[in-house]
């Protein structure tokens, strides 16, 4: 199969397209012909060694965590998917930029999502739930989402609104009419950020979302006056030290699954920034790695 793959930590000129043997699914996991996959910033800080004490990983390796394809093989034990569905899904660290990937979580793609679309779900969905779920219920309360209009702020906005939750996000002003689109109302971050919100929210913030690692925690918690009122998925060092949840992605099938029911039901479209053909995947790691995108950026075989 062709896939991406980089030799040596480093810069995106280590990234290189080349043949490399067909994986096949262990017991529990499945296998999927890759129509695209998305490009999470995990991707490029493993491939560029700054994680390397944490996350190590055998190379040559395969970047790419999610993807969505056709199911081609089905490990031992696996129930409820057939050769055939098409699925979107999460995979290792490492493994889903190829024609070919192993995915361990997945749930049927909803036939109102292109392929762009579908691969920009998995890591972007099980972040933002992960991180709303600890906050608790989330209908009639007012959510603050932190850097609202990135893969995960974005699909946050959605999943949230969808629960029954007001959601005011932060952005750079450009993106304000990005934010509406999803459902929030949008306001800047930064200095100021709690005279904004009196404004918007009279009534008061009732919990908040940081997808952004921009430093805000401490403001954060003084905006809605509880750390266990706060979460992160983003900034892991200061939220141990504040006291807030910290959420980590899981391969969790049943948070996949609901997401792909918001999406049948037409209530969470993922959001594409840019699309990439698997050949120039220097550049899509390159934009990535630029950040102050709007939604997810993907890469099509």
């Amino acid at each position: 199969m062709r896939a991406v793959r980089y030799h040596e930590y480093g810069g995106t000129e280590t990234l290189v397209v080349e043949q490399v043997p067909d994986p096949h699914p262990g017991p529990g996991e499945i296998r999927v012909r890759v129509a695209a996959a998305s490009v999470n910033p995990i991707d490029w800080k493993v491939r560029s060694g700054a994680l390397h004490e944490l996350l190590p990983v055998e190379l040559p390796a395969i970047p790419g965590r999610d993807a969505v394809g056709v199911v081609d093989e089905v490990g031992a034990g696996v129930q409820g998917v057939s050769i055939g569905d098409r699925v979107f899904g999460l995979g290792g660290v490492t493994g889903a930029t190829a024609e070919l990937a192993v995915l361990s979580a997945w749930a049927h793609a909803p036939t109102t999502w292109s392929d762009e679309e579908a691969a920009g779900v998995g890591l972007a969905s099980v972040t933002a739930m992960g991180g709303l779920k600890v906050l608790g219920p989330l209908r009639g309360r007012t959510l603050l989402v932190e850097g609202a209009a990135g893969g995960v702020g974005s699909a946050a906005i959605e999943i949230a609104a969808a629960q029954g939750a007001t959601v005011i996000g932060t952005a750079r002003e450009r993106n304000h009419e990005f934010l509406t689109s999803l459902g929030a109302v949008p306001t800047t971050y930064g200095s100021g950020l709690a005279e904004r919100l009196a404004a918007l929210a009279p009534n008061g913030v009732d919990i908040a979302l940081d997808t952004a690692a921009s430093g805000s925690l401490v403001d954060l918690v003084a905006i809605v006056g509880d750390p266990a009122r706060v979460s992160t998925v983003a900034d892991h060092a200061n939220g141990h030290r504040l006291g807030v949840h910290v959420a980590n992605a899981e391969n969790d099938s049943t948070l996949l699954a609901a997401a792909g029911e918001l999406g049948r039901q037409g209530r969470y479209t993922p959001r594409i920034e840019r699309s990439f053909p698997l050949e120039r995947i220097a550049e899509a790691h390159t934009y990535a790695e630029r950040g102050r995108t709007r939604g997810k950026i993907v890469v099509h075989l």
